[in-house]
């Protein structure tokens, strides 16, 4: 082999994009067979897994996106390149149902099948359920997720899950086959898929890994990145209000207005929420693929969605928001809000009371805001404690969101009055947010009610996380910024050592309480 063809196939062992191109075959959605060019949704995924593979030596993705947008085709090839390049490893393939394996194992068959014989590997058996590379001892096998118990024994290097919203036995395979990747450089482990609903095991991923909860990293493809998701318009085409405000957020054009409008209606069967539809096949953002809809949210996808694109005036004075991690699952959420502008959210994970008081702390002294609002439910009291200690008594606010509102007539509790007040801040644009899903995710997916004497009450994050809801702990931190005017913040501040002190007095009381129940 001379040195030319040397490095061309180095440079095809190396360069996954330019291998594609050149020796991988696609079937288009017409029925062309073609080869493989990267998308734009396809480039920007590899970026992201090449950028994680980069920093940790292994791979571990959720990809949620659009219907039809080749991510099955992306992780394929992917995955047919690394399973022939490389000595001992072995390839899963796992999907929902058995016509979907049966499709990817085809468009695995179809890569070796139109592959240069200068990279393809020779083949040691091939079947149905089977295509191995015998001098590489690499290759692939398939299963379904109906079957508990499939790949749960074997040793694999690299796992593609697909269309993981749909499997019936998520959590057995979790526990099954998903273990079978050992965590060591090398390793791969993706599972794609579009939206189906909330509280099911691709959901509860995604928010842990949005949350910094795990090792995945979740990546988000918006359908209008697709450049066949237009439609031919005449000039007499006319937009609507809430398309125009589209346009304006994600930078639409007419013809790709026109195409989500037919798709609309071609979702709008048998009583079925086109629009509700189309926002789950085809979300704008990983947020509104997940935001749950319906007369109980209390804010709306729409507002928050202009508040992540609008840019306000930056003016006023520095307030920040503060809510603890009160369990292993929560996070401890830093947000901060001058005037009309949110900005710059900071969430993190199994931090205790002191770390989050030196964060908090180092935020002060550096940013000099004039008011810190900490929930002192949880770990908040203790908080606020040794911020006091440290000299930060002026600054720093307690919020009991159970205690007594401002406004007794409108809102049940403190909680219920903070809600309103932010909610009534995001209504009046211009407004503006972090431009972040987790916290819009957050603001959107809490539900309310009004009591017997007409005051606002807000669903408890207990009940939220009956409904596969992670707590809205962002949201907490942006709303605890509302909990007093500036003219209450005097006689608060007069106060906020006592009111720590009550709580965390109680917080003792229960937790002796506990104490002599267990030596009984």
């Amino acid at each position: 082999m001379n040195q030319e063809t040397l490095e061309i196939k180095q440079r095809l062992k190396d360069d996954f994009e330019h291998y594609a191109s050149k020796c991988l075959r696609v079937r288009s959605k017409n029925g062309d067979i073609l080869p493989f060019s990267l998308n734009r949704a396809q480039k920007y995924v590899h970026a992201k897994l090449e950028e994680q593979k980069q920093k940790t030596g292994k791979v571990r993705a959720l990809i949620l996106k659009g219907r039809q947008q080749g991510m099955s085709s992306y992780v394929g090839g992917r995955f047919y390149h690394q399973t022939t390049h490389r000595f001992g490893c072995q390839t899963f393939i796992l999907t929902h149902a058995l016509d979907a394996t049966a499709n990817l194992y085809k468009m695995a068959q179809r890569f070796h099948e139109h592959c240069p014989s200068v990279v393809r590997p020779q083949v040691s058996t091939s079947n149905a359920k089977e295509l191995i590379f015998g001098k590489l001892e690499s290759g692939y096998k398939v299963g379904t997720a109906e079957n508990k118990s499939v790949g749960r024994s074997s040793t694999i290097q690299l796992l593609h899950c697909s269309e993981v919203a749909f499997f019936n036995n998520a959590d057995d395979h979790s526990k099954g086959i998903m273990q079978a990747v050992p965590e060591i450089p090398g390793t791969e482990l993706i599972l794609e898929s579009t939206a189906n609903g909330i509280g099911n095991y691709f959901h509860q991923m995604w928010q842990k890994a949005e949350s910094g909860m795990n090792d995945y990293i979740p990546i988000f493809v918006p359908w209008y990145w697709q450049e066949e998701y237009k439609r031919q318009i005449d000039d007499g085409f006319q937009v609507t209000g809430d398309e125009e405000e589209l346009m304006h957020i994600y930078g639409l054009s007419r013809e790709q207005i026109a195409w989500r409008r037919y798709k609309i209606v071609d979702l709008s069967v048998s009583g079925q929420d086109g629009e509700k539809a189309f926002r789950q096949e085809y979300p704008n953002t990983s947020a509104e693929a997940f935001i749950v809809t319906g007369e109980n949210t209390y804010i709306s996808n729409e507002i928050v969605m202009q508040a992540r694109k609008c840019e306000a005036p930056d003016y006023g004075s520095l307030v920040l928001g503060v809510d603890p991690a009160r369990f292993g699952d929560d996070r401890t959420c830093i947000i901060r809000r001058k005037g009309r502008k949110a900005y710059g959210l900071e969430s993190y994970v199994k931090k205790d009371t002191m770390e989050v008081t030196g964060i908090v702390a180092t935020i002060i002294q550096k940013e000099n805001p004039v008011k810190v609002f900490v929930d002192v439910g949880g770990l908040g009291a203790g908080i606020v404690d040794r911020l006091n200690e440290l000299g930060f008594r002026d600054v720093v606010v307690p919020v009991n969101a159970g205690s007594k509102p401002l406004n007794a007539n409108r809102y049940k509790n403190k909680r219920a009055e903070m809600w309103g007040l932010c909610r009534e801040w995001l209504e009046n644009q211009p407004c503006q947010i972090t431009d972040s899903d987790e916290l819009h995710a957050d603001l959107c997916n809490i539900f309310y009610k009004f009591n017997s004497s007409t005051q606002l009450v807000m669903e408890p994050k207990e009940d939220m996380k009956k409904r596969g809801l992670r707590s809205p702990d962002a949201a907490e931190a942006l709303i605890n910024t509302f909990a007093y005017p500036e003219s209450a913040l005097v006689e608060k501040n007069v106060k906020s050592t006592e009111i720590a002190a009550n709580i965390m007095s109680k917080q003792r009381h229960s937790m002796n309480l506990r104490k002599t129940h267990g030596r009984s």
